[in-house]
């Protein structure tokens, strides 16, 4: 296992040089911050040179993508162009985020695979057709439209919840912007649980199980969910990235100042920086996601060994 993980560590190396690459090229060669920095008005060319010797940009490109990595090791993300720094940025969005992701996944995992479980064991009865059509709505209607429809009926209508959330984002406040991020995902952890499940029950070691006379509850918690939970592991393990990346619409319909708030802001008004530390942050978040789902691989699943 040991050798494994050290294995799969060095293997991050290349994959986040690539893509902190990837990122860094789009942001500054598709753009240009300085002229972004002054908005409508012309800088003074005297200003707006000192301005990019100040960021590095009087270099070639791959010159300040070295800057900028060398700058990562040494714990130096650069500043905004408002002068914050951009890790000052992060301690206060990432907290925010990281609670909002996490009662997402908890969504995700409770109701996702409950409702699939459910679904899988009913197969083709009414239950298992309701619940799959409405999956499918959740998934068709986009995110922005399901966010503000809650958001009016919960937290206008009915008085539930509060409409907004307070800049601390407590967890209380979060629950409703937590299912808004996670019903497209929980629609598909519902289905891919249900056809997992489904298709596990006619697996010979299910009816050896049952034939050996285990209690039906043994038999589906140890037998038949625990091996149907490898594909729902992996597609929560990669969401986590993915939510906390992709909350920039339900952090705008909540009015939260997370990573997502962060990211709008950063790309409308082209300030790089800010992209680029956050993005490049995110990076490491999927390739620990994906590095932590494959070690739960053995644990799940006690005939994968590691080597």
């Amino acid at each position: 296992m040991g050798r494994y993980v050290i294995r799969r560590l060095l293997q991050m190396i290349p994959v986040f040089i690539g893509s902190t690459f990837l990122i860094f090229v789009m942001v500054y060669a598709l753009g240009d911050p300085v002229a972004a920095l002054f908005g409508d008005r012309a800088p003074d060319p005297a200003t707006a040179a000192q301005i990019r010797h100040d960021l590095y940009l009087d270099h070639s490109l791959p010159a300040q993508y070295l800057h900028y990595m060398k700058n990562i090791f040494t714990g130096n993300l650069g500043q905004a162009f408002t002068g914050q720094s951009v890790l000052d940025l992060m301690g206060s969005a990432f907290p925010v985020t990281i609670r909002l992701t996490v009662v997402a996944i908890i969504f995700e995992i409770i109701i996702g695979i409950v409702l699939g479980v459910i679904t899988g064991l009913k197969r083709g009865r009414p239950v298992d057709t309701g619940v799959l059509l409405l999956t499918l709505v959740v998934i068709s209607v986009p995110t922005f439209v399901t966010g503000y429809v809650l958001q009016y009926l919960f937290g206008v209508q009915l008085g539930w919840v509060s409409a907004s959330v307070s800049p601390s984002a407590p967890f209380n406040e979060l629950i409703l912007p937590g299912l808004v991020l996670a019903l497209v995902s929980l629609a598909y952890v519902t289905r891919l649980t249900r056809t997992s499940i489904a298709e596990n029950t006619r697996a010979d070691y299910v009816r050896t199980a049952v034939a050996k006379g285990l209690p039906r509850r043994r038999v589906i918690v140890r037998h038949l969910l625990r091996n149907s939970l490898i594909p729902v592991v992996t597609f929560i393990g990669t969401d986590i990235g993915a939510l906390m990346g992709g909350a920039i619409v339900t952090e705008r319909i909540f009015n939260i100042h997370g990573v997502g708030f962060q990211l709008y802001q950063g790309i409308l008004r082209n300030n790089a920086p800010t992209v680029v530390g956050f993005v490049t942050i995110l990076v490491l978040v999927f390739l620990a996601a994906n590095l932590i789902v494959d070690l739960l691989y053995a644990v799940l699943d006690p005939r994968i060994r590691y080597v």
